[in-house]
This record gives C-alpha cells, sequence and structure tokens, in this order.
C-alpha cells in the first residue's frame, strides 16, 4: 500500500467539496437559507397525476402498480413506483452529503465531473473549474427550473460513468470497475433513458478510439479484458435496475412509443416509434449552437418578453403608440428569441470553455482531441433534427431505439460534456510545457483566431434578420423597435464573450510566461469561469422561481371541483383547464412522458375531437347534445370541467358507468376496421372485437333488459364486481385493457380477459349471478423487484471489495486518484 500524503492527497478534494458544496447552497440560496422551493412545473403536474399512487402507499403500506388517475388508467411503472433500491437511493444520499433534492443534481454534477477530470489527470484545482463550468452550464439550471430533475439527475452521473470506464483502460481495471458499477447503477436509477442513450454514444466513440489505439500498440488482449471487466461491470449495475427494466421494457411495447397496430392507408406499413414530427418537433436551428459561445446570439430565451422591460424600445415604441388594442396584441409577440424554434432557451458553454476547448483539441493528446472533437460535432449534427434530416432522418429510422426519443436539442449535452473535459485536457498539457518559439505559435494562432472571431461578431452587431419570418406582418415602427432590442442583445453578449476570452486569455499568457504565481492563475481561472458561467445561468433562475415551501406545489380546490367531488360514485373526469385535475379525478388525461399507444389514438382521434363538437354545439345552441359522447360515454366520463380556473362543469347524464353488458358483440379482423367503428357505434349496446387477436366462445349473444353489473369494491391493483343476468352475455369494463399482469377471476376461478372498443376490458359472463374480480399482478414488480434488492446488496459488496482490493493490495492508485 502506498503511503497517502494528506496535503497532497486529500487536502485538495477536501477543499474542492466544500466548494462545490458552498456553491450549491449559494446559487439555490432561496431554498437553502429562506425556506423557499423551486416551482417547477412539470413537477407539479407530476404530482397531480401520482397522488393516488401516494395515498394507496401511505394508506396501505404497499405499492399501487396501477396508476388509476391518468389517462383512464395505466401501468404506474413511469408514474411512480417504489422498487426495493433503497441501496442505491442511500448511495446516491451520501454522495451528494444528504443534501435537498432536486438541488443535489447539482452537487452531484459538480463531484462527477470533478471525477472524471481527476480520472484523467487533470490537477484538482484545474478540476474545480471544468466541475463548475459542467455543474453551472444553463443546460443543467434550466432544465431543473422546468421540473426535469430525472434528466439533470441522470446527467449528473454520466461523467462518473465515464471517468470508471477510462479508469479501467489507463489505471486500474478493479477501481474502474468500481466506479463504473456504482456510477451506473446510480444513473440507470434516475430512469432517464433518453440521457443513458446519449451517454453509451459517447462511450462507443471512446470505445472505437481505444480500440484503434490497441491496435496501433498491440495490446488487443489487454483491450478485450478491459471491455470483459466493464461488462461485468456494467451487468451488475443493469442487474439494480433490473425489475425497472423489465417493466420499461414490457410497457415499451404497448406505449406510443412502440410499434402501432394500426397499419397506414398510403404507406400500408405500421407506424415504429413516435413519428418524425412529433420527434422532432425541437430542433435547433443551423447556426443556434452558437448560443455555446454567445448566449443571446437568437435573442436570449422564449418565454421572456420585451415589453416587461420599460427600458427597452419596443416597451417603448408601444407606449408612444398610445393605442392600447394594439398593444394588447402586440405585447404577446416581443419575444427577444428570433430563432427557429418555437420554444427554446439558450444552451451556454461559456466563452473562456470554448476558447480552452480550441486549445485543447490542438494540445490535448491526440486520440482524446479525436474522441472529444467527434462527440461534439456529433452533438451537433444530433441537435439539428430536422434541419439536417439527411442524417437525422435515417438515423430515426436505423439506429435501433432512436425513435422513442423527443426534444433532440438535449443532444446538445454530449458537446456541453466535451468542451470542458478537452478545456482541461489542453489547459493541462499548456500549463507543463517547456515552451519554444515554434509551441508559442501553437498556442497563440487558435487564441487569437478565436478572439478574432468574436470580436468580429461583436463589431459587426450580427448578420441577420434578427425578425422571424412570420413577423413581416408587423407595423414597421414595431420590427424595427424589435429588431434593435435583439440586435443590442446580440451586441452585448458577443462584446461579453470578446472580454471573457480576452481577460482569459491574457491570464493565461502570463501564466505561461510566469508572469504570476499558480495560485494566482488558478484564482482568475475559477472566477472568470464562475463569473461567466452563473452570470448567464442567473438570467434563467430568479428569487421569481421560488415559492415558499408551503405554498409550493399545492392544489387549491376550486368551485367546480368541490361540486363535482360531491358524487361519490365511481366516474372519470374530462377537463380542458389548467392544472392537475388527476390529483382530485380520475381522469381522462393527466402528465406522463409515456401513454399506451392505443388509448393515445383514441385521444388523438376520437377523445378531444369529440370534446370540441361538444363546445361547438353548447356555443352556438347552449346544450351539450350528450348522447353523441360515445368516447366519453364508454370511458365512464361522467363530468366535464372547463373554464378558466376551472369554474364551470357539466355532468353526463349518459356515461355508460363502471361496467355494463351489451346487448350485440360486432366483430372485426383487424385493428384499423376495430378502430374505424369504435367511432360510428353506440358503445352502450355495441362491444367491437378483434377476432384476430381474441376468441370469443360465444359469439351470439342475446340481449337481457334485466341484466345489471356493478362495482362493489376499487382500489389501484384489484377492483370488485357483481353481476347478475338471465342470459350469457358479454360485459364491457371502463377499464383499459393492458395486456400485461392483469388477471380476472369469475367466482374465483381464472377467466381470459378480452379487448372490446379497442381500450376496454371485456370478460364473456355465463348467467346467473356472480362476482367479478380484476387483480394487477405484473411479473417485472413481483419478480424483477426482488433482483433488484439482491443485486443492490450485491453491488455494495463487490465495490467495496474492489476499492478494498486497490487501495491495500497490489494496485495501488497513483495520486489524486
Amino acid at each position: 500500500m502506498n503511503k497517502i500524503d494528506f496535503k497532497t492527497d486529500v487536502a485538495p478534494h477536501a477543499v474542492a467539496v466544500l466548494f462545490f458544496l458552498v456553491v450549491t447552497c449559494m446559487f439555490f440560496s432561496p431554498a437553502f437559507f429562506e425556506n423557499r422551493a423551486l416551482s417547477q412545473g412539470d413537477i407539479q403536474q407530476h404530482i397531480g397525476s401520482t397522488k393516488d399512487l401516494q395515498d394507496y402507499r401511505e394508506a396501505t403500506g404497499k405499492e399501487g402498480l396501477w396508476a388509476g388517475s391518468v389517462f383512464s388508467g395505466m401501468p404506474a411503472y413511469l408514474v411512480s413506483v417504489d422498487w426495493s433500491d433503497d441501496v442505491v437511493v442511500t448511495m446516491k444520499k451520501v454522495l451528494s452529503l444528504f443534501l435537498a433534492h432536486p438541488y443535489c443534481n447539482v452537487f452531484l454534477a459538480f463531484i462527477g465531473y470533478y471525477i472524471l477530470l481527476i480520472a484523467f489527470r487533470i490537477r484538482p484545482w484545474f478540476a474545480m473549474a471544468g466541475a463548475l463550468a459542467f455543474g453551472l452550464s444553463s443546460h443543467v439550471i434550466i432544465g431543473l427550473v422546468a421540473g426535469h430533475n430525472a434528466r439533470i439527475g441522470a446527467i449528473a452521473f454520466m461523467p462518473m460513468v465515464i471517468a470508471g470506464i477510462h479508469l479501467a483502460f489507463t489505471r486500474s481495471r478493479m477501481l474502474g470497475f468500481a466506479v463504473t458499477a456504482g456510477a451506473m447503477a446510480m444513473h440507470l436509477r434516475e430512469n432517464h433513458m433518453q440521457i443513458t442513450y446519449y451517454m453509451l454514444l459517447i462511450v462507443l466513440v471512446y470505445g472505437v478510439v481505444q480500440l484503434v489505439q490497441a491496435v496501433k500498440s498491440g495490446e488487443i488482449s489487454s483491450f478485450l479484458k478491459t471491455i470483459g471487466v466493464l461488462t461485468c461491470s456494467v451487468i451488475l449495475a443493469a442487474a439494480t435496475f433490473f425489475g425497472q427494466f423489465w417493466a420499461i421494457t414490457e410497457f415499451t411495447k404497448y406505449s406510443y412509443r412502440g410499434t402501432s397496430e394500426l397499419v397506414n392507408p398510403v404507406t400500408k406499413q405500421n407506424q415504429k416509434g413516435l413519428n418524425k414530427q412529433y420527434a422532432f418537433q425541437y430542433s435547433n436551428g443551423i447556426e443556434e449552437p452558437m448560443t455555446l459561445l454567445i448566449p443571446n446570439y437568437f435573442g436570449g430565451s422564449s418565454s421572456h418578453y420585451l415589453y416587461l422591460d420599460t427600458k427597452s424600445k419596443t416597451y417603448q415604441a408601444l407606449i408612444q403608440s398610445g393605442n392600447e388594442k394594439m398593444i394588447e396584441q402586440l405585447a404577446p409577440a416581443t419575444s427577444p428569441y428570433w430563432g427557429p424554434q418555437q420554444l427554446s432557451a439558450p444552451y451556454y458553454a461559456g466563452a473562456t470553455l470554448v476558447l480552452l476547448f480550441v486549445l485543447g483539441a490542438i494540445w490535448a493528446d491526440r486520440y482524446l482531441a479525436i474522441w472529444l472533437v467527434s462527440v461534439s460535432i456529433l452533438s451537433l449534427f444530433l441537435s439539428w433534427g430536422e434541419n439536417f434530416s439527411t442524417l437525422n432522418y435515417f438515423l430515426f429510422d436505423n439506429l435501433p431505439g432512436y425513435n422513442k426519443f423527443r426534444s433532440v436539442t438535449f443532444s446538445i449535452i454530449l458537446i456541453l460534456f466535451a468542451i470542458p473535459l478537452l478545456g482541461m485536457l489542453g489547459l493541462e498539457k499548456i500549463s507543463q510545457t517547456e515552451w519554444t518559439h515554434e509551441k508559442m505559435k501553437r498556442f497563440l494562432w487558435p487564441s487569437l483566431v478565436t478572439i478574432g472571431i468574436v470580436g468580429l461578431l461583436a463589431l459587426s452587431g450580427g448578420f441577420g434578420t434578427f425578425l422571424k419570418p412570420e413577423e413581416a406582418q408587423y407595423p414597421a415602427w414595431f420590427k424595427d423597435a424589435l429588431r434593435q432590442d435583439r440586435m443590442d442583445l446580440f451586441s452585448g453578449d458577443a462584446w461579453r464573450s470578446f472580454w471573457f476570452i480576452a481577460f482569459f486569455f491574457g491570464a493565461l499568457f502570463v501564466y505561461i510566461k510566469k508572469w504570476i504565481q499558480n495560485w494566482m492563475f488558478i484564482g482568475a481561472l475559477l472566477l472568470l469561469v464562475g463569473i461567466d458561467i452563473a452570470g448567464v445561468t442567473r438570467r434563467y433562475i430568479t428569487k421569481d422561481n421560488y415559492q415558499r415551501k408551503r405554498d409550493n406545489y399545492s392544489f387549491a380546490m376550486q368551485a367546480a371541483e368541490k361540486e363535482v367531488l360531491k358524487d361519490t360514485t365511481s366516474y372519470r373526469v374530462y377537463a380542458e383547464y389548467d392544472g392537475a385535475p388527476s390529483y382530485y379525478f380520475r381522469s381522462t388525461g393527466g402528465y406522463s412522458g409515456a401513454r399506451l399507444g392505443r388509448y393515445q389514438e383514441v385521444m388523438d382521434s376520437c377523445l378531444r375531437p369529440e370534446f370540441q363538437r361538444m363546445v361547438g354545439h353548447y356555443q352556438t345552441t347552449g346544450k351539450l347534445f350528450l348522447p353523441e359522447r360515445h368516447i366519453m360515454s364508454m370511458l365512464n366520463v361522467k363530468y366535464f370541467i372547463a373554464g378558466p380556473g376551472a369554474q364551470e362543469f357539466f355532468r353526463n347524464d349518459y356515461a355508460n358507468g363502471p361496467a355494463w353488458f351489451v346487448d350485440r358483440v360486432e366483430l372485426v379482423q383487424s385493428p384499423n376496421e376495430e378502430f374505424q367503428r369504435l367511432q360510428q357505434i353506440d358503445t352502450r349496446k355495441v362491444a367491437i372485437v378483434d377476432v384476430s387477436k381474441f376468441t370469443l366462445v360465444n359469439k351470439e349473444i342475446a340481449p337481457d333488459s334485466l341484466a345489471s353489473i356493478s362495482m362493489t369494491h376499487y382500489e389501484l391493483p384489484f377492483i370488485k364486481y357483481e353481476s347478475n343476468a338471465v342470459n350469457p352475455g358479454l360485459a364491457v369494463f371502463s377499464e383499459i385493457h393492458y395486456p400485461e399482469g392483469w388477471h380476472a377471476f369469475i367466482d374465483g376461478k381464472e377467466a381470459p380477459i378480452l379487448r372490446a372498443d379497442y381500450v376496454l376490458r371485456a370478460l364473456e359472463m355465463p348467467a346467473g349471478r356472480h362476482v367479478i374480480e380484476f387483480k394487477f399482478e405484473p411479473k417485472p414488480y413481483l419478480i424483477g423487484n426482488k433482483v433488484t434488492l439482491a443485486s443492490s446488496w450485491i453491488l455494495i459488496l463487490v465495490i467495496g471489495g474492489c476499492l478494498g482490493y486497490t487501495f491495500l493490495k497490489k494496485e495501488s492508485p497513483t495520486p489524486n486518484t
């Protein structure tokens, strides 16, 4: 065992951890010192959607597993399920020093990236600056403000996973195994497959580069051994995510991200994954990555408005017009953002880091520079989405799993990962160089070219139109004011980036000339990087983004909601208003990034159009014309809640109820035929069954006017009914059919569950009185959860053994590991 020197091997890392802790607490000071919490829009919707699951968990100590309050019912795997992964959760809490969620994710981003840089042999003081740039990037903070906690959590652990992989290749396989396995387990637990996919692309390019190195050096055997060790570490980490992965894989087949059963009448093919229009809805313009260098290259965030800035020329022009009606019409059009996207916020890497990235591409080890520059180029290509359709449509159609994701602008995380790493690799090389005239030229020309380009942009004021195409219709005086404000925003940030680069270049130049001491340069580096990154990020998180904790995520009951809740029978609500109806009701809508594909098709083609027809009819006649609400009635929608602030509600007296016997069964031969007929029948009297997928014993049934069926018990994974009928018949239930995990029992004897009316459950019922029970017993949870628990404990034991072996036995690492 090598002797550990506290001053060199411990103190710098302790200082770094303390530094990151202070930065986290100060950056989110309202949360840590003023008893406030971030108001995260997506999280508020998430809380509304998971209320019934949380209530069931608290009341029974069990998992509901079926989310009954969202989208008329769906598996709870991607909504809210507590798996037996407390070991991995505890690992995250310990690593984040038990900081409050979600702020701990930013602290973990600091720690993870710091570990990455240390793994690449970057000295701790430089590593602190690189980690600061990564953790405080606007991409991370904007995502946190939006409530994308899982995405930011997955991003936080991404650098640590790659650090473990690099350690296995360059220093110690045992240490690399431990770091990779632990980091991968925590990364997977965040459950954001899109970020995992992007991380795998980084790893894939790294692996190719390492393979080339191994071939050149004749060390293929060593390469394969390392791959074997890392494969085992990933398998162990994945085992701690086994239940969740099983559930997600199973669910994806039936989600709208899977393959639709409907055949497109034009292409004669099934839609696989998301459709391109939806997947590439958010695509960067070709010039948009320039915001990595100049944040206001396209004006800034689309959610800000120049009309709210009394100093802006747009505000002054509107006020001087004196036309209140025109002001009211034009005020929403005063966003400073003039890029190609509908919604956007600039992802800024930092001007100082961009200069370091350019230097790193010249100075870093060639194989590392090739890796990170390649990843960066790939990041830009992917982020362009439909604006680089030649590549991205090909990848969407052919790259496994890629058609499951949307918001391709998130791929910019690849270059945001690469910039600080390559920059610090270059800085480390520069700081260790014995300078010659040739080496000085190699340092000066990329620096001066970068400074010159930014200076030219600042002097020119930009080369764009500063107007969107659709803004051509606006009055000339308004366009002139809008254009001038946007030009000022661009110019201001261009000069800002210029001066940051110029000052940093000056500090670096006098440092390599040894005109200043190390501590002075380190101080300048941390100060410039911190002010540069935090100064821009602070634009997107202010005190207005916080609320008092007792007010945050509150769901004040509205007048209409209070009236509807007086009805204690079983029903659903269709709501068209801002808020989270799933908090109080079993709703036809909700919040989830993955919904059942068949239900999504019914929502898009049947449910929403039906509601729109109802509204149109109400506006012209003052009547709801409820008998034509066939789809809503079959989903047992008893109430419509609408109006600003949920002030109005309407009762549907034609709702089919929780279950009913139909008079007739109509047999069809395909999903397309089933879906088409669904929009034409009276669902109360007729049920459609696709016989290409389900077999009926009794295809002819006789109408039974005395037949009855009623729900007697309801909880999330268990529903009970009682029925009475003179003749055998088909009972349809207003519960969503999901082919995995649900079991039906008639008088205790299991019966096959049919699918009727495209999305509902149905049972063939014998004559007489019977008790029907539905139980949700999904194997991914019942079996997978046990594997998750066992694997988590094995992970801890193996990591402990690897670390002990590394530090106490043969593979004692070099300092700063």
